[in-house]
């Protein structure tokens, strides 16, 4: 058996490595090592759809859905102006508000991709053109998209909740301060980088200008209230929040007369592409879950951790390094789907809290969005931006530096993220 599990391994490496969609890559060897194990094909077939068979996961598509609507209805630019016409006399404005842009787009998102897609089109041509090197505004808008999907509603958290049978409240409300962290420590970033960049134009503070951008904010600054309140509540539960928030969309769509049926088709169709994608992956990764049952990986793992040390840091510090490299190599989705049955259980018989061992999880796979050979954020930035990934990847490599600090916060201090749900009564 473990050398059949070895075979599997080596060929889903092989087809990942020639850039097989990861759902694929998943299902093919799974499914062959299920049939030559005396498996069905029906019973592998109903394992795949059962990974499926979620009502929390119902809140993914939902929420792609609210992000792609935001991003077509002309909301990202509205976010952008607003935070311009307030930072406007700070000195490097544009990359404060780059920042503060990802930020207030994330309560909207959840997706780094999507962040990235529409800001990275209006902010970086911006930037470069006000004197900004390129690597600098290509960097920065990379990893500011990384807040979308660690603030709420992040979609890996949803599918971290739905994996792990824990809160998705819960999980929302833990992720709200690493969230504002992160972009705490991209700011810091900016004030030591800009300090030595006197040759950065500002813009005196408009007035009129400001309160037109204001007023312009409205209905987006809305969205994470009707959203976030209503779960944080208990109002809604996170589907029905979704569900509140798509229709929030349309009404937001229609007051800005930004919607017809040309956008609104187009919205569905781009969330049906990303949720296909997404459902594949849960499918394959629930079958390939039971294979791993079946071979006792757990277990095997959990004697190697816990024969290196019973520590909880120490702990936490090898799952940090084996979390980041495997975001790097295989999706986000993937790496939560496979690992969260086989690490949590450690993790809890540890004492550790599962929904800070989710936030730092998340934390640690968002990283490797920025990171090759996989690092999607970096591919959909060279393709904003019609330059080289290597290219991309000079100007993300000194933003790492923050985020990992962040990072290595978030793990040595685990009531940075449990506070607020603890004060929320989660």
């Amino acid at each position: 058996m473990i050398l059949e599990l070895w075979m599997v391994g080596v060929v889903i490496a092989l087809l990942l490595l020639i850039r097989v969609p990861v759902g694929l890559a998943f299902l093919g060897p799974s499914l062959w090592w299920a049939l030559a194990d005396g498996t069905s094909s029906g019973f592998a077939l109903k394992t795949t759809f059962d990974g499926l068979n979620s009502f929390p996961l119902l809140a993914v598509p939902l929420f792609i859905l609210v992000g792609v609507m935001a991003n077509r209805l002309g909301i990202a630019d509205r976010l952008y102006e607003f935070c311009l016409a307030a930072l406007g006399r700070v000195r490097g404005n544009l990359a404060y508000v780059n920042v503060g842009s990802a930020v207030g787009f994330s309560w909207m998102s959840g997706s780094a991709l999507a962040d990235v897609a529409g800001l990275g089109k209006m902010q970086i041509p911006q930037m470069v053109k006000a004197g900004y090197p390129f690597s600098f505004a290509a960097g920065l808008t990379a990893s500011s998209s990384l807040i979308s999907p660690v603030m709420p509603p992040s979609i890996p958290a949803v599918i971290y909740a739905a994996t792990a049978t824990v809160s998705t409240g819960a999980l929302f409300a833990a992720s709200v301060t690493p969230a504002f962290i992160m972009a705490s420590g991209l700011c810091v970033y900016i004030f030591f980088w800009t300090a030595r960049r006197r040759d950065l134009t500002t813009v005196p503070f408009d007035r009129g200008r400001f309160a037109r951008a204001a007023v312009g904010a409205i209905g987006p600054g809305l969205t994470p209230v009707i959203l976030l309140g209503g779960i944080l509540s208990g109002t809604f539960t996170p589907t029905e929040a979704a569900s509140v928030a798509v229709l929030f969309m349309l009404v937001l769509g229609l007051f800005y007369r930004a919607i017809n049926l040309r956008v609104l088709l187009q919205s569905l169709r781009e969330t049906a592409v990303i949720t296909g994608g997404i459902a594949l992956i849960l499918g394959a990764a629930a079958l390939l879950g039971l294979i791993l049952t079946r071979a006792h990986v757990s277990r095997d793992v959990a004697e190697f951790l816990t024969s290196v040390s019973d520590s909880p840091l120490v702990f936490m510090i090898l799952v940090n390094l084996i979390l980041l490299v495997l975001g790097s190599l295989i999706d986000a989705t993937a790496v939560i789907l496979v690992t969260v049955p086989v690490l949590l259980p450690i993790a809890t018989d540890l004492g550790i809290d599962p929904i800070y061992f989710g936030v730092v999880m998340i934390i640690n796979l968002m990283i490797g969005l920025l990171t090759p050979p996989v690092g999607s954020v970096l591919y959909i930035t060279s393709s904003v931006t019609g330059r080289p990934v290597d290219q991309v990847f000079r100007g993300v490599a000194p933003f790492l530096v923050p985020l990992v600090t962040v990072l290595v916060l978030i793990t040595a201090f685990p009531q940075l993220a449990l506070w607020l749900p603890g004060v929320l009564g989660f």
